[in-house]
């Protein structure tokens, strides 16, 4: 017997206390490593390589000898096989669809006679059982199945249900699986959204096509190039030039605006005739090049910031040492607000192979001209890069003091994340963001894709680097995203890449006849090439 799988009994020296843990621990241990060799931890280990490998004749080859062996099965087993069935796409590569299929019915069948407690991952997984067989109406059954089980829904749940009945044409059954996605409380994202815009152009059904653009404005805001290409079909569609009012009520227009914030007044489809869509670009200005109009910059509720920085504050009290965040934002309550922050560590290292502070105060002091006050900016530093490697430079000692002195410096402590810092000190000041981190990773997800995405777009800075120095990107003098405007036109951007050197890609639709700024500024553009 391996004297490290048994709890110690011998006698010793040290305290009971100290018995008791160490018997613990080597008790854990062996308790992990039996598990592990039993019979079911190995077949997991095994159905897992078959999950990497997308082996579904394997894994099928192994539930068969379990169950002849009577090897217990639990949820996270017949989920991946489940999971390894519903590939469809693979398994018809492979010849193995239909087998695939069937066998994945009978395995979601047998795990629920052997008592096996389902979760949210089994429903899903059996619903695309359900969308490889191409049956959505027995999708949406197993949703509705996991429902009444008490299992809450996930937007992936809805995929097989939802995307099937958008494949068949199926609009009215789409839509209903939309209602019930929204009763659960979930947001649809994109490829919802746009595959609920295709089936009711498909179907020509004009307020829903109304309905998933604003839709689109308010969760997703910029589109895909797939997405892009639905909305111009709408508006190049026959159809779509019969739609729309000839007159309409301008006070409910303009009431529409204020109520939205700007950008959009959800009154329906203005104007009438034939649309004129074109790919086109928006200046610095925030004016478009095709037709002219100058799109707008939204409005954020004061209310809506106040709640954002109180999540915000909340979910940081849940991932950094509670003390420390609190007496961060004692500190900010006694020397804020202010104008502007800066995430230290992003601009001290952007571009470099090493921290530069010099780098970094050539910003601050960009951004203390910027301020209304001249105040200095609030830097956020984590405690090393004050203490220890460049901050020992005597140059960078009397900067460091400088800032100290001047209430401009904050050094994070050990163990924590300064994320959570420089953001709350930005949202909750109102202020100016300066960081080239493009927020996108886990912590930011947390925030959600409502508001955040708003705020960032009205208040991060960001830095340009050159052999002349660091410069400042400022934030859009207009809102990049989907704006509908009082005269019926439409300004759709794209989803553009990181390098913001590269124009955003815009669609402009208008019914206006008059000349654009876009057809004058290429055929000027065409004129001095001549």
């Amino acid at each position: 017997m391996n004297n490290n799988d048994i709890t110690t009994t011998t006698t010793t020296t040290r305290t009971d206390n100290n018995v008791n843990k160490i018997d613990i621990k080597l008790s854990s241990k062996a308790r992990r490593k039996a598990e592990k060799e039993s019979p079911e931890g190995v077949l997991k280990s095994k159905l897992g390589q078959c999950s990497k490998a997308g082996d579904v004749v394997q894994a099928l080859k192994l539930y068969d000898e379990a169950r002849r062996k009577k090897v217990a099965m639990n949820v996270d087993h017949f989920n991946k096989l489940l999971y390894l069935c519903s590939n469809g796409e693979n398994n018809n590569e492979n010849g193995d669809g239909e087998v695939a299929l069937r066998r994945g019915f009978e395995i979601f069948q047998e795990m629920l006679s052997d008592g096996v407690e389902p979760n949210e991952a089994t429903f899903t997984n059996a619903a695309r059982l359900a969308a490889a067989k191409e049956d959505p109406e027995m999708a949406f059954e197993l949703l509705k199945r996991m429902k009444s089980f008490g299992i809450a829904p996930k937007l992936r749940s809805y995929g097989p249900s939802l995307y099937g009945f958008c494949k068949r044409g199926d609009a009215e059954k789409a839509y209903e699986v939309d209602a019930d996605m929204i009763e659960s409380g979930l947001v649809a994202e994109e490829p919802e959204l746009s595959a609920l815009l295709e089936v009711s152009v498909e179907m020509k059904k004009e307020d829903k096509v109304y309905e998933m653009l604003h839709r689109l404005r308010a969760t997703v805001r910029q589109v895909s190039e797939s997405t892009l290409k639905i909305v111009e079909d709408w508006f190049n569609s026959e159809y779509a030039t019969k739609i729309g009012k000839k007159n309409w009520d301008l006070n409910k227009v303009k009431e529409g605006f204020v109520r939205g914030g700007g950008g959009w007044h959800g009154q329906g489809w203005l104007g009438s005739g034939r649309w004129k869509v074109v790919n086109t670009h928006v200046n610095d200005d925030g004016v478009c090049l095709s037709c002219g109009e100058k799109l707008v910059s939204i409005d954020i509720d004061p209310k809506e910031t106040e709640n954002f920085a109180a999540s915000l504050s909340k979910l940081a009290c849940q991932r950094e040492t509670k003390s420390h965040f609190y007496n961060f934002q004692k500190w900010l309550d006694q020397h804020g607000p202010f104008d502007a922050v800066v995430d230290g560590a992003n601009v001290g290292l952007c571009n470099m192979h090493h921290f530069s502070f010099g780098h970094l105060n050539s910003v601050v002091r960009q951004l203390r001209e910027l301020s209304p006050s001249k105040r200095l900016p609030l830097i956020i530093l984590h405690v090393s890069r004050v203490t220890s490697g460049p901050a020992q430079n005597p140059n960078n000692k009397r900067l460091l003091e400088n800032w100290k002195n001047n209430g401009a410096l904050y050094a994070t402590p050990q163990g924590s994340n300064d994320d959570w810092y420089w953001l709350y000190a930005a949202v909750s000041s109102k202020c100016l963001l300066l960081t080239n981190d493009e927020m996108r990773d886990h912590l930011f997800q947390l925030l959600g894709s409502s508001f955040f995405p708003r705020w960032k777009e009205k208040h991060q800075v960001r830095i340009s680097a050159s052999n002349r120095g660091p410069s400042l990107i400022m934030p859009p003098r207009y809102s990049i995203v989907i704006q509908e405007s009082s005269n019926g036109s439409w300004h759709v951007p794209t989803v553009s890449t990181d390098d913001h050197e590269i124009p955003r890609k815009w669609l402009c639709v208008t019914r206006s006849k008059k000349k654009s700024l876009h057809s004058q500024w290429t055929s000027n553009s065409t004129s001095q090439g001549t």
